[in-house]
């Protein structure tokens, strides 16, 4: 049985841009939900911010994936659960046509392969591995823009893609402005603590970490840089 449920309502480019400005780690400091653990990213430096495109496979058939890529549009990321062994469902041709429709990233839950084409074609593509053992066009099942899970992380079609090289989050729509104007503050807060610190300022007082030791077992004095 075979789904393709309508392509969801893309992020606008500013709200986009916005999320590419700051960090995934610094939203990492603030909340446990809604990050993709287990995925490597196959370039260096890595960073994209899309609008999640989701396939769901059966462990051998990528037919669902074949048909998704050629429907990809600027500013998708393509997001596949993979259910089943690892072997690869993504490859040269796959990440030719989706890096040609105007995908600007890929995260999935099984392996890649054709690494060096890939990699070649600077489409920044998370996933567990890369192998040699491929899926198959079987025509048994799958389904395109539904909800999928990866890397313990619950993904909806039209979700907020959120990747750089510290890892992928995963967010609502409704959520960027409000998530880019919290971690902006929390950035930019930290060259001038930065100085301070350099100056001697101890970083465990302003993170409140020294407030759990008996400050009789502190040294007293920090020494500047």
């Amino acid at each position: 049985m075979f789904t393709f449920n309508r392509m969801p309502e893309q992020i606008p480019a500013a709200a986009a841009d916005a999320l590419a400005s700051v960090q995934t780690s610094t939203l990492g400091h603030l909340r446990d939900h809604g990050f993709v653990r287990g995925l490597t990213p196959n370039i260096r430096p890595v960073a994209f911010v899309g609008t999640a495109v989701t396939v769901r496979l059966p462990h051998l058939d990528s037919t669902a994936l074949h048909v998704a890529a050629d429907y990809v549009r600027p500013g998708d990321v393509l997001v596949v659960e993979q259910s089943g062994d690892d072997r690869s469902s993504f490859g040269g041709m796959v990440a030719f046509t989706a890096k040609t429709r105007g995908a600007v990233g890929v995260v999935l839950s099984g392996a890649t392969n054709d690494y060096e084409e890939v990699r070649d074609l600077g489409l920044p593509v998370y996933s567990k591995a890369v192998s040699a053992l491929t899926t198959r066009i079987l025509g048994i099942e799958g389904a395109v823009n539904v909800s999928v899970t990866v890397g313990g992380a619950v993904i909806e079609p039209g979700d907020a893609v959120f990747a750089d090289g510290d890892g992928i989050a995963v967010i609502k729509p409704h959520e960027i402005e409000g998530i880019v104007e919290i971690l902006r503050k929390k950035e930019q807060a930290e060259p001038a603590l930065k100085e301070q610190v350099a100056a001697g300022a101890k970083l465990s007082e302003w993170s409140g970490a020294s407030k759990h030791f008996d400050a009789s077992q502190l040294p007293q004095a920090v020494a500047a840089v």
